[in-house]
């Protein structure tokens, strides 16, 4: 008794001092990129290309990802500054790029309208969630009870059960842990677009003819007419860009080779896969349906049978949700930790471990903040790096 040794070391480890590991490649962010892009949008595109007809529908899916690509190649070369490879100071996130670049002011103004943008796209995350369950249930109502069958469902459950699984998802400590989550939700992703563009063949095949026209779906007047065309604009151009977590993404990576060039192979391979179904599954859309085109292929009821495969197709669409919400999210996250590090600086962090989910170290978010406020205080290495977020 008098030789026990008595452990006095914390329940809870303190981790004040974690250092942000960047590991990630090219093919990590490759499916970082396609989840935030592939979202359940894509199945309403053949809607968009409806409005727009055969010859301006594809062409301005293709206008839209070569701006992409132009907008996310000149994006991925301000990471590092004053060098685009061999830089000393890291902008870990958009907002952090616009203040180095452009100054504190319209850092305000773009940092406003960036959040927005992140809690408007986590907000419909959350509603197509629980409207691809419903779907689910609605399809084997359909199926049991007939295509005339009142299946009427509500949306509060669902989207309370999808907050419940983002407060687990939410203890995943940043992009960095963030990898296979992506690489899920993007196979999820190529799923239910693959579910989604072999029924449109199918249809196609089976109604013996291509649907659709060169002006696309007729409206009654030319102001209604217009406004379907600038619907049909916004749903394109809501699909495609990614600035807003493009840096966030970057900062995973591990150099050499230099983090830009790796992102840009990332971009590129990310925007062709991801036009590739666009293409695909817009225009065989249309082509199935023709002025007839649902606003979404799978909720809404373009097909009925078999209807095993689109409850499938609507499950990977949530499963694809539950990643990419936590896409958008984490620079969120990140904001309040920057927050808490600078009201609460004297405070400790612990570390929090949840089963079956990476280590949550609160100080993950802050560390890059915390070398730049170290190196702003006269803490400057000449050999060293100071960070921005």
């Amino acid at each position: 008794m008098g030789n026990q040794v008595i452990d006095e070391s914390p329940l809870i480890e303190s981790h004040s001092s974690y250092v942000v590991k960047r590991t990630g490649n090219a093919w990590s962010a490759v499916a970082h990129i396609i989840t935030a892009l592939i979202g359940a949008g894509v199945l309403s595109l053949s809607w968009s290309v409806a409005q727009l007809g055969w010859i301006a529908g594809p062409l301005v899916l293709i206008l839209f990802a070569i701006t992409t690509l132009v907008q996310s190649s000149l994006l991925c070369d301000c990471y590092r500054f004053p060098d685009p490879e061999y830089g000393t100071i890291r902008t870990s996130s958009y907002i952090a790029a616009v203040k180095l670049y452009l100054g504190e002011t319209k850092q305000k103004v773009a940092g406003v309208m960036a959040y927005v943008d992140l809690f408007g796209t986590a907000a419909a995350y959350v509603i197509t969630t629980a409207t691809s369950t419903k779907a689910i249930l609605k399809s084997y109502c359909h199926h049991m009870g007939g295509h005339k069958a009142p299946c009427n469902y509500g949306h509060t459950l669902y989207m309370m059960l999808f907050g419940f699984v983002q407060i687990f998802m939410s203890f995943i400590p940043d992009l960095h842990n963030l990898a296979w989550v992506s690489v899920v939700a993007a196979i999820m992703s190529f799923a239910y677009s693959s579910i989604g563009l072999g029924l449109g063949i199918a249809q196609v095949i089976e109604n013996g003819t291509i649907k659709g026209s060169i002006a696309g779906v007729p409206a009654s007047n030319i102001a209604d007419k217009i406004w379907l065309i600038f619907q049909a604009l916004g749903d394109i151009a809501f699909a495609y860009p990614y600035s807003i977590i493009l840096l966030e993404i970057q900062d995973t990576l591990k150099s050499p080779p230099p983090e830009n060039q790796t992102m840009k192979k990332a971009s590129m391979i990310s925007i062709f896969i991801t036009t590739f179904f666009y293409l695909c599954c817009g225009c065989f859309g249309y082509a199935a349906f023709g002025d007839a085109t649902p606003g979404n292929l799978l909720t809404g009821f373009g097909f009925y049978e078999p209807y095993w495969l689109i409850d499938f197709a609507n499950a990977c669409i949530i499963l694809h949700l539950v990643g990419g919400y936590q896409i958008y999210s984490q620079p969120i996250y990140s904001l309040f930790d920057r927050w808490c590090s600078r009201t609460f600086s004297d405070s400790e962090f612990y570390t929090l471990k949840l089963p079956l989910l990476p280590e949550s170290h609160p100080t993950t978010h802050n560390a890059n903040y915390e070398q730049c406020s170290s190196s702003q205080q006269g803490k400057k290495e000449k050999t060293g790096r100071r960070e921005l977020t």
